[in-house]
């Protein structure tokens, strides 16, 4: 079986450590990648479009409010590239107007509130690894608030 590989796409620093400290913290192997912005997460899918880069996450989390271009917009970008539009997208925020949560389940992704303690970070992180290892499994919504 491949090591799981997560792709974050997040600008605080603090959501990602804390993240990657709960992968951790699990104990089993994972590739963990960290796009800081939009404008890194549209490059991304460039490179993944033009074969530059071949191996595809098994999960993206990306920030709703992200510097440069923001959460929907990189998600319409994941959706209209056929190589990525399959991967299963969380969309993470601590706030979401109801239109930007119906445009994001519209794009076939779910959006959840960011975690706001280490109980619930450790079952996301678990989630996310779970996720990756089965088959069409579907992310629980239960620890991603």
């Amino acid at each position: 079986m491949s090591i799981p590989s997560i792709l974050v796409i997040e600008d605080n620093v603090a959501d990602r450590e804390l993240l990657r400290y709960a992968l951790d913290d699990l104990g089993e192997p994972y590739h963990f990648e960290v796009l800081p912005d939009g404008e890194a997460a549209l490059a991304f899918i460039d490179d993944h479009r033009l074969g530059r880069r071949k191996n595809d996450p098994c999960i993206i989390l990306l920030d709703l409010h992200l510097p440069k271009y923001n959460g929907i917009e990189v998600l319409t970008a994941i959706r209209e590239e056929p190589i990525l539009n399959h991967i299963q997208v969380f969309i993470l925020t601590s706030d979401a107007s109801p239109a930007e949560r119906a445009r994001i389940a519209a794009l076939g992704a779910v959006c959840c509130f960011k975690p706001s303690d280490l109980a619930a970070i450790k079952a996301l992180a678990a989630d996310i690894l779970a996720a990756c290892k089965e088959t069409g499994r579907r992310l629980s919504t239960t620890a991603l608030g």
